[in-house]
């Protein structure tokens, strides 16, 4: 099996992070990967660097949602499996989250962090 590890960071434009995440994929499909994976971090800067704001907090998404409705059809289409991490919003609470994606486009589970620490540059918390 080829995978495919994408490195990239976060500017502060959630729309030019998904474009750049979907190229990337694009690029890793061409070259042959089977499963795409990527950081965490992919689609939006590091929030917990300070304590959470209502502003932050409204940059969580649901899962199944936006970034993986148009992933799953990516991967549909490309019948490749794709994990990527998103700021997930679910039951009043956020999530440093890392859906999978299968290769058929089917959400098949979603890792849910959950970080205990509290302190300079990481309020984790939520």
């Amino acid at each position: 099996m080829r995978i495919a590890l994408i490195q990239q960071r976060a500017s502060g434009d959630r729309t030019a992070n998904l474009n750049r995440g979907i190229r990337a994929f694009e690029k890793a499909v061409k070259a042959g990967a089977e499963l795409v994976v990527f950081p965490e971090l992919a689609f939006l800067p590091f929030l917990p660097q300070r304590h959470a704001t209502a502003e932050a907090l409204a940059q969580a998404e649901t899962i199944p949602g936006p970034t993986t409705e148009r992933f799953s059809t990516l991967a549909a289409r490309a019948g490749v499996a794709v994990v990527l991490n998103l700021f997930e919003r679910r039951s009043g609470r956020t999530y440093d989250s890392s859906p999978v994606i299968d290769a058929d486009g089917r959400l098949l589970g979603v890792t849910r962090m959950v970080h205990i620490i509290d302190g300079p540059g990481f309020h984790e918390r939520g």
